[in-house]
Parts: C-alpha cells; structure tokens; sequence
C-alpha cells in the first residue's frame, strides 16, 4: 500500500509538471507559430491553460492526501517538498481565479489583440497580466522541479533507513576477539 501511495505522489507531480513544461515551451509557441491569427492562438492557449490548471490542483490535491495517507501524519505535509506542492497549488489558483479572469475580460473589451492599436492601455495592461501569468507559471515550473528533487531525496533517504532494519550489518570483531 506504501508503495503504491507513493507511486500517486510521483506520478501526480510528474504529470502536474510535464503538462505545464509542454503547454509553457510546446503548445505556447507552437500556437503562435502555426494558427492564423494571434486571437486563435491566444485562445487555445487559454483553453489549455485552464485545463492545465484544474489537472494541476487535483493532482496537488492527490499529492498531498497520497502523502498524508502513507506517513498517516499531518507533519508530513509541512516537510519541505508538501509546502513546494502547496505553493503550486496556490500559484495555480491565484493565476487561474484572479489573472486569467481580468486577461479574459480584456480580451472581451478589445475584440481582437491582433487589431488593437499598439498604445492602447487595454494592451499595455493585457501585457502586464500575460507577465505575471508567466511568471506564476514559471514558479510552479520551478517549485515543481524543487518538489520533485527533494521527493527523490526523501524517497532515498527512506529506503536507506528501511534497509538498515531489513539487513542487519555483519558481525564485526575486535581485535582481541579474533
């Protein structure tokens, strides 16, 4: 049971972060690349984007109860790699419920990005909150990557605990016993 828990955590982290890397540094870009207009491609990006973002805080989610259900603790999720999960959740739900929402209203309010006069100050704040969406992203990116780096570590460090009591180390004599 120990082990299938987990396998949730890692495999929920690994999800959580893949998707953000794919969508930040392929979906992104490649949508921009190769749609018509700069409105398509923002809009599937937004439409992937929000999909990313409900897949991410239920994976965070599974993460956390996967962790709280396997060490049968509530200390386990102040450990250093729960409060990375924890704060790619709330850098999730702060760029899903308080920035996308104001980007969507100002697309509305444009009508198009791409036939927007440059000087515009609907622009010029769209541009803004595009940055802090980018930014939000890159933190879970990097927290995601904290995460997992400390899971690994954690994971080592209890499996070389398990085996000391699994595998008692050999007799070892003195000198003068020999």
């Amino acid at each position: 049971m120990m082990n299938w828990l987990h396998t949730v955590e890692f495999l929920g982290l690994s999800l959580w972060l893949g998707s953000d890397v794919f969508l930040s540094f392929v979906l992104a870009p490649g949508a921009f690349r190769v749609l018509a207009s700069r409105d398509q491609a923002g809009a599937m990006v937004g439409y992937g984007l929000w999909w990313m973002h409900m897949i991410g805080v239920v994976c965070g989610m599974a993460i956390l109860l996967a962790r709280l259900l396997r060490t049968r603790t509530f200390a386990s999720l102040a450990t250093p790699a729960a409060l990375c999960v924890v704060l790619m959740i709330l850098l999730t739900v702060v760029s899903q419920h308080a920035v996308s929402p104001k980007m969507a209203a100002l697309r509305v309010q444009m009508g198009s990005i791409q036939r927007t006069a440059a000087d515009s100050p609907l622009l010029a704040e769209f541009g803004r909150l595009h940055r802090i969406s980018a930014s939000l992203e890159g933190g879970v990116i990097l927290a995601g990557l904290a995460a997992l780096y400390l899971m690994v570590k954690d994971s080592v460090l209890e499996t070389k605990r398990q085996d000391v009591w699994r595998y008692p180390p050999p007799l070892v004599f003195c000198k003068c016993c020999i």
